[in-house]
């Protein structure tokens, strides 16, 4: 079980396949971990392993990775894993790709390190609609209890400023700005959201706004699922560096 450590963090991970490094954020909102691959509409573990060198994490406080809990903790905690994690492996480029909670990951590995990330999938991006806060307020808490009654000795009032770093004092995809999306350079391939945790408006405002985003609208029922992969895997390829 591959696992890096940095200090008190534990950062459980797997690799797939061989080539140009893919880094993959799951879907699993707080719980986001490599299980929720093999559940989603196709695999990339398995579908981008053909042809690239997939990297699967769980991220901290999720699956098998482990962490302490502050209340300083917020978008950026998470950001300096991924860094770290490539910086481990040695990875100097990669592309991302990432699914729900992953959307913003991804956008935040591209903020914190944009001449490292050739390219991105975003796939049902989480975001901010008139309507859902609540929500991922209630996932969050959800989250929090279970690791509490797991690891009593959290001091559960880090939990409140961290869920408002998380979801309270933010908008739009929670982790960066329109602004910042504006000015991004790194194609993006939008996989369309369409439900509550995974507004459509997000995942049409980020196509909209980034100047080299391409987004499909119809991607994850079982008849579109082949040419979906195959559609990703193309836009990887033609986004490699060529070395």
């Amino acid at each position: 079980m591959p696992t890096f450590k940095r200090g008190d963090v534990s950062i459980h991970f797997e690799e797939f396949g061989s080539g140009y490094p893919v880094l993959l954020f799951a879907p699993g909102g707080m719980r986001s971990g490599i299980e929720f691959w093999h559940k989603s509409p196709f695999d990339p573990t398995v579908e981008l392993a053909k042809d690239f060198r997939v990297i699967a994490m769980d991220q901290r406080n999720a699956g098998e990775s482990r962490a302490p809990i502050s209340a300083s903790d917020g978008w950026d905690t998470y950001t300096s894993d991924h860094v770290a994690l490539l910086d481990h492996l040695g990875i100097d480029s990669c592309h991302t790709m990432g699914g729900c909670i992953g959307g913003p990951y991804c956008l935040g590995l591209i903020k914190a390190i944009p001449d490292r990330v050739s390219a991105a999938v975003l796939q049902q991006t989480i975001g901010l609609s008139p309507k859902n806060r609540e929500l991922f307020f209630q996932m969050f808490d959800g989250w929090a209890k279970a690791l509490k009654q797991e690891r009593p000795e959290i001091d559960e009032k880090a939990f409140a400023p961290f869920r408002d770093r998380m979801y309270g004092k933010t908008d739009f995809v929670f982790n960066v700005t329109r602004d910042f999306v504006r000015t991004m350079k790194t194609p993006l391939l939008v996989l369309l959201g369409n439900d509550d945790y995974h507004p459509s408006e997000t995942s049409e405002e980020i196509a909209k706004l980034a100047p080299n985003a391409e987004i499909i609208r119809k991607w994850k029922e079982p008849e579109a699922v082949p040419g979906t992969v195959e559609r990703v895997r193309e836009f990887l390829k033609a986004h490699q560096p060529k070395r």
